[in-house]
């Protein structure tokens, strides 16, 4: 299996062909049956994922397993207090309505490189930078939700996915994981964890785990279980069952033959 973190640059799509020949993941990583985790938009840049591990790249893209995302915002003007808090509990954006969010404004620029196209900037407007970390997979989800506050997105760049961060990597420079760091992710989102990461239980022990929560410490979390509902029914006093081979009832007499 291979694991490849790319630093996607600006207006690069996140796919590896395209019919109007604008520059792809092909310009940039030449490992054949690859394919990104995800997407990441054309005029925006960063960490991107990409592997053929198919049952890890379904768990990653997949919004409903909640894999972390951490962005470095470029707005337009200076957020207020009010406009963050509405970021951090969730913002109408029209079509939907967004996850609570991490944000945080950072206190300066970022240390970042320069990108091809300078933003635009107007001259009695400040600009400022907010940090985001967002679950959902909802389409330039941070854009919208920066722009229903009132702050635009300028710049948009994408430095953490799960664990993994862009850290050194200078756009267009691709790495491979360390064993450690994809034996972590598969940990963690694999459809399969890894062997020294899974716990076989003896009978007795998932009879224990079924009947309630395990106590702290006690290994992987019980898988949940259907439990009936509790019956109301009461059988009423002296009408226990009788032993097996026994009756309540009185015998029968011998069978007699009935005059033809």
């Amino acid at each position: 299996m291979r694991y490849v973190l790319l630093n996607k640059p600006f207006e690069v799509l996140t796919q590896f062909t395209d019919e109007n020949g604008r520059a792809t993941l092909k310009d940039f990583v030449p490992i054949p049956k690859i394919y990104p985790v995800g997407r990441l938009d054309f005029d925006s840049e960063g960490l991107v994922l990409l592997t053929d591990d198919k049952p890890l790249q379904h768990r990653l893209s997949e919004p409903r397993f909640k894999v972390p995302k951490t962005y470095w915002v470029q707005v337009e003007g200076v957020p207020t207090e009010e406009a963050i808090a509405t970021l951090r509990r969730g913002v109408d954006i029209k079509t939907s309505f967004t996850a609570p969010a991490e944000v945080e404004l950072l206190p300066e620029s970022p240390a970042i490189w320069e990108r091809p196209k300078p933003i635009r900037f107007r001259a009695n407007i400040p600009t400022s930078w907010l940090e985001i970390t967002i679950s959902q997979g909802i389409n330039r989800q941070v854009r919208k939700m920066t722009a229903a506050v009132g702050f635009p997105t300028l710049r948009l760049v994408r430095v953490k996915i799960a664990h993994l961060e862009v850290e050194n990597l200078a756009p267009g420079q691709w790495r491979e994981l360390t064993a450690p760091e994809a034996a972590k992710l598969k940990a963690a989102f694999s459809a399969t964890k890894m062997p020294a990461e899974r716990q076989v239980l003896s009978k007795e022990a998932k009879t224990k785990t079924a009947s309630g929560p395990a106590a702290p410490g006690a290994g992987a979390p019980a898988r949940k279980t259907f439990k009936p509902a509790p019956s109301n029914f009461k059988r009423p006093a002296g009408s226990d069952q009788s032993p097996k081979g026994s009756s309540d009832r009185p015998k029968r007499g011998p069978k007699t033959s009935r005059p033809r």
